[in-house]
């Protein structure tokens, strides 16, 4: 029940005109969520649902405020026709805190944190999805310095911040920040490219996520000890990491590189070299990932206990989402 109606909010947020009509969509996604995320009894699992749903409550509250006030200044419940400033901040603000943009970021690694992997997956690709298409809507009135500056801020804030983590659901909380950064700075002069950003960006966190539930790795040290369960799993675990550094033979480098393309086209050489350079914090923890994950060997003291190899085939979803973001930019034309 809870997974389609998931798909039912969805479908209703990315499909609707009217401003009511996306917030009935979100609204659903949220409650449709909160199951799942509190499914395990544990105490974190509940806090995290607990904090999930007070802040998810509190941007669609303000959504439908700055819809209201738009609709009270112009008479337009259209999505597109958002054009009284006041709604325009306030529905920016709304969209950053459902997506977990860089001042209202604090609740997405909490939350990340005490769900389950798979939930987490659903966190990061899926919830992200009807937000985005509303900042897609609505994207040529939105005011361009507030959503430049937030995008930078995100880059830096997921970059910075990441360095100092030990727990892999936290790393990719503050890796999803960082990407989020990079689709809100080219919302503006180009949606689509923010769509093929998100897009590949879900592709590659799935691979990220479905890897390390095959493997069950949940932090650090035990993706030091984990390489000898799978270890083809792991050596590609390295590149898709890799991919989401945006290397360039990977495909994760394709969004970057078109980003950085539009940026200069649109005269923004500085954001471009700016976001560019944060993108090398990035690169340093997901670099520490893929090292602890197959580069290292852990030392082999008395108290260390070797994994077992596993006979279970990786399934088939896991190899083909971890061979296209590995090989989708070298393979297409």
């Amino acid at each position: 029940i809870s997974i389609s109606s998931l798909l039912l909010g969805t479908t209703i947020t990315i499909s609707s005109n009217h401003w009511m009509m996306a917030w009935t969509g979100l609204e659903i996604n949220t409650l449709a969520i909160l199951p799942l995320i509190s499914k395990p009894h544990h105490p974190r699992a509940i806090e995290a649902a607990t904090k999930y749903f007070l802040v998810q409550a509190a941007a669609s509250t303000l959504l439908l405020f700055s819809s209201t006030t738009n609709a009270l200044f112009t008479g337009q419940w259209d999505i597109t026709q958002l054009t009284h400033p006041t709604s325009c901040l306030l529905l920016t603000t709304a969209i950053s805190i459902k997506l977990g943009l860089v001042p209202f970021h604090f609740w997405f690694p909490e939350v990340l944190q005490g769900s389950s992997l798979m939930t987490s997956l659903l966190l990061t690709t899926a919830m992200k999805f009807p937000p985005i298409t509303l900042l897609l809507m609505t994207s040529p009135s939105l005011n361009h310095t507030l959503l430049t500056t937030m995008a930078i801020a995100s880059a830096a804030l997921g970059g910075w911040t990441g360095l100092n983590q030990t727990q892999v659901r936290k790393i990719l909380a503050f890796s999803s920040i960082s990407h989020l950064g990079w689709m809100t700075i080219i919302t503006i002069y180009n949606p689509k490219l923010t769509l093929i950003t998100f897009y590949l960006y879900c592709m590659m966190t799935a691979t990220a996520f479905l890897t390390l539930k095959t493997t069950k790795i949940l932090k650090l040290s035990t993706m030091m000890a984990a390489w000898t369960k799978i270890p083809a799993l792991s050596a590609t675990l390295m590149l898709a990491l890799l991919s989401l550094a945006g290397l360039p033979p990977l495909t994760g480098f394709l969004p970057k590189w078109l980003i950085i393309q539009e940026l200069t086209k649109q005269e923004m050489t500085p954001m471009a070299t700016i976001i560019a350079l944060l993108s090398l914090l990035g690169l340093f923890f997901y670099l520490r990932l893929a090292y602890c994950a197959t580069i290292t060997l852990p030392p082999n003291s008395s108290n260390y206990m070797k994994q077992w190899r596993t006979n279970k085939p990786v399934s088939t979803l896991t190899a083909t989402i971890t061979t296209m973001t590995i090989t989708l930019l070298p393979f297409s034309p």
